[in-house]
């Protein structure tokens, strides 16, 4: 009888002793992936507060940002200069709008506002080109293609886009891409 007692408390420290290592192994998961996820948040002043909005199940996005199509926009509600815009976008790990395709043209909200894009005009092609290098697409902005430089791409709500003074305060939409 005794025997059997001792076997059991054994049998018992055993299934105890196994089910608090495989709960401490998952504590150590979880918390190797909290800290992994901390790391790679981008650093935003003391006062914010950093919650991810989850869009869809290729990307997500930081609150108030928006997503689409695995791109995450922020849509400015101060006014800038282009510069202070781009750099302001920059310090988010992000750029100035770069318009792509009709479809992300479509998802801007029908605006009253005019908002800066990331666009230059470069000297030695004679060329708008996108901050990133690549020329826009002639359908997607078939008029702009033909201004001249004299300062900075604005995109009006009428979805075209024109030339204002650089200096002009404006605001403004940045693009993070995630894939």
């Amino acid at each position: 009888m005794a025997d059997s007692r001792t076997t059991m408390w054994r049998l018992m420290s055993v299934i105890f002793g196994i089910k608090c290592l495989l709960l401490m192994v998952t504590l150590g998961i979880l918390m190797k992936n909290s800290f992994t996820m901390q790391s790679i948040q981008p650093t935003l002043s003391p006062t914010s507060t950093v919650e991810f909005q989850e869009v869809s199940e290729c990307c997500a996005c930081l609150e108030k940002w928006i997503g689409y199509q695995c791109n995450c926009y922020f849509i400015s509600k101060e006014e800038k200069s282009w510069e202070e815009s781009r750099d302001f976008c920059a310090s988010q790990n992000s750029s100035l709008l770069q318009l792509k395709t009709r479809t992300e043209m479509s998802f801007m909200n029908a605006s009253q506002n005019l908002f800066w894009i990331g666009m230059h005009f470069s000297e030695e092609l004679n060329a708008w080109l996108w901050e990133d290098g690549s020329f826009p697409l002639k359908d997607l902005l078939p008029v702009f293609s033909n201004i001249k430089p004299r300062g900075c791409p604005v995109l009006s709500p009428r979805k075209t886009v024109f030339i204002d003074s650089c200096e002009s305060k404006s605001r403004f939409i940045c693009k993070q891409s995630l894939i």
